[in-house]
């Protein structure tokens, strides 16, 4: 994909301490050490029920270019900390590891691995700051894009936060994870060129402004953009000055010239109340299929509590808080240790433990699985199995809470799902890159797949993520010897 994004080498953009391990573990003789890392999550943003997956293309296009430029090594060597050796290794560095994930649009969950790395520790351990910074960003943005989204029932959600975000990737890559999420397009015009996000907006209040008067200033708009014209109705007074004007201008130059009026945009005051008289003024007039759009800091509680209230609005446009989540600006993504290789290929788990029980990680190479149930089509839980385990759904199967062990349930009728997919084999890229619809598609079919229960907005019911009996008897070993 040739975006905006990939003309910068983002090789370097890792953490220091990346780089002076790297060069420890290669002092150590550890340069061709397999190991393996697991990035998971600890906590749902806005005490949500689930988030969803995004970023992994991006993660892709990142392993596919990762090398070093003369100025890179020229840098380091600077430095003065590392050797010729290392430094030499790095000029001629080549990605070889294998890369796990959760495919972007699916609902994923606490405590799971949603992406795996196994490869010469060297390598592994280096890109784990790139795919924090990627998966963790976007998979916010498109976690609360999912959430005003299903707030708005159904009716069109724009992104309009470009103004608002942290820096030009926050803007770019935010609108496309709004649209895996379930926006329908962007007002980022390169996200358009670059990801095919559709492009979307009318005028701002300057344009109105600008002319002598607000009829005359629609009467331009409209003359200019007769087969889509939606005009902005707050700059003055909505109810007094900007829905009449709107009426006059489409009734003596959108019909005139054959077409029909797009409709309004509010962007102020009390938009439930006014969205009423608007549509009433609206609908007297002769224009029952004029939309109303609503703008103003919006986010999935005003948009619930509007729709509560009766407002009669067709779209949404949400800007701050959702580009920046502000509500919850950050998704606690981590990037942990979880097994090495011997050279007989035996592999070794590795815990790290603490008294916080949240940041206690989940050993050994593992799998994932979704259980969904074959009458429902319901997800009825991730169960984290060993790597070679397999969920046999042709008969049943019992599930329990690692933590509270005597939680137990026996399933029958159901399917068992392998959610991740390998992405690299041996440093080689082995998936086909899917639209941007695509995902938006696999997004609505997935979240369609649980409960309202774990939908709702406020105390969600609790989707548990389970362990293998193999997987917890490993684990409870290791935290006993560890701890007694």
């Amino acid at each position: 994909m040739n975006t905006t994004l990939e003309k910068t080498n983002l090789t370097m953009l890792t953490d220091f301490y990346e780089i002076t391990m790297a060069n420890g573990y290669f002092a150590n003789g550890f340069r061709d050490k397999i190991a393996y890392f697991d990035m998971f999550f600890r906590e749902v943003p806005d005490k949500g029920g689930f988030a969803i997956m995004a970023g992994v293309q991006q993660v892709v296009d990142y392993l596919k270019d990762l090398h070093f430029m003369p100025e890179d090594i020229d840098y380091l060597r600077k430095c003065g900390i590392f050797s010729e050796e290392f430094l030499q290794y790095l000029a001629n560095f080549h990605f070889s590891c294998d890369v796990w994930v959760v495919p972007e649009g699916t609902p994923i969950f606490p405590g799971e691995p949603i992406l795996t790395v196994r490869g010469p520790v060297v390598q592994a351990q280096f890109v784990e700051t790139m795919i924090l910074l990627t998966i963790n960003h976007e998979s916010l943005i498109a976690t609360k894009a999912n959430r005003i989204v299903r707030a708005a029932h159904g009716r069109p959600v724009m992104e309009f936060g470009s103004r608002r975000a942290q820096g030009a990737d926050g803007a770019i890559l935010g609108a496309r994870a709004a649209f895996i999420g379930g926006c329908c397009g962007t007002a980022c015009t390169i996200c358009d060129r670059d990801f095919g996000v559709p492009a979307l907006g009318t005028m701002a209040h300057s344009w109105v402004q600008l002319f002598d008067n607000e009829l005359e200033a629609f009467r331009a708009y409209a003359r200019e953009y007769p087969t889509n014209c939606l005009l902005l109705v707050d700059t003055y007074n909505v109810l007094k000055s900007g829905v009449p004007n709107a009426i006059k201008v489409f009734k003596e130059e959108v019909v005139p010239r054959g077409y029909r009026p797009a409709g309004i945009r509010i962007d102020s005051g009390d938009i439930t109340y006014l969205a009423k008289k608007a549509r009433k003024m609206l609908d007297d007039a002769g224009f029952p299929d004029a939309k109303i759009c609503v703008s103003n800091s919006l986010d999935e509680y005003l948009i619930r509590d509007m729709l509560i209230q009766g407002a009669p609005v067709d779209s949404f446009g949400v800007g701050e808080r959702l580009i920046t989540s502000s509500s919850h600006p950050v998704f606690g993504g981590v990037y942990k240790l979880c097994a090495v290789e011997k050279e007989d290929g035996t592999i070794v788990p590795k815990i790290k433990v603490s008294e916080n029980v949240t940041k206690i990680t989940t050993p050994c190479f593992k799998k994932l699985w979704r259980l969904y149930d074959r009458d429902s089509g319901k997800a009825i839980a991730d169960v984290v199995t060993l790597f070679n385990e397999n969920i046999d759904d042709s008969r049943p199967y019992e599930i329990f809470d690692p933590i509270n062990v005597w939680k137990r349930k026996v399933i029958t009728n159901f399917r068992a799902v392998s959610l991740r997919k390998q992405i690299f084999k041996a440093g080689k890229c082995i998936i086909d890159e899917k639209t941007l619809k695509e995902l938006q598609a696999d997004c609505r079919r997935e979240v369609d797949t649980l409960w309202e229960e774990v939908q709702r907005f406020d105390n969600p019911h609790r989707y548990y993520v389970d362990l293998s009996r193999s997987l917890w008897d490993i684990k409870q070993k290791m935290l006993d010897e560890y701890t007694y």
